[in-house]
């Protein structure tokens, strides 16, 4: 798979790192308690189909990348800067 990123251009996947769903980016409260911290930090659900992702580009900038894609077919529909999507949603 190849993921672009919008600062370095078209890359290996290897040259990023995965880290897991863009929407599960919402964290318990730090007092929630262990079972909702055990869940968010354990539990990751298995979609067939679009998902949205954060990823790293660990190998290279060290750019955050929300990416969309197609778990089913592997197409990758788009890439956007982490910062420049937090910057359209306020």
């Amino acid at each position: 798979m190849r993921l672009t990123c919008p600062i370095c251009g078209e890359r290996d996947r290897r040259e990023f790192y995965y880290q897991g769903d863009a929407v599960a980016l919402r964290r318990p409260a730090p007092d929630a308690g262990d079972d909702p911290w055990a869940d968010h930090l354990h539990l990751r659900d298995n979609p067939a189909g679009e998902t949205r992702d954060l990823w790293q580009h660990d190998g290279g900038c060290g750019a955050w990348v929300v990416v969309t894609r197609n778990t089913v077919t592997h197409e990758v529909l788009a890439t956007v800067l982490a910062e420049d999507e937090a910057r359209a949603r306020s």
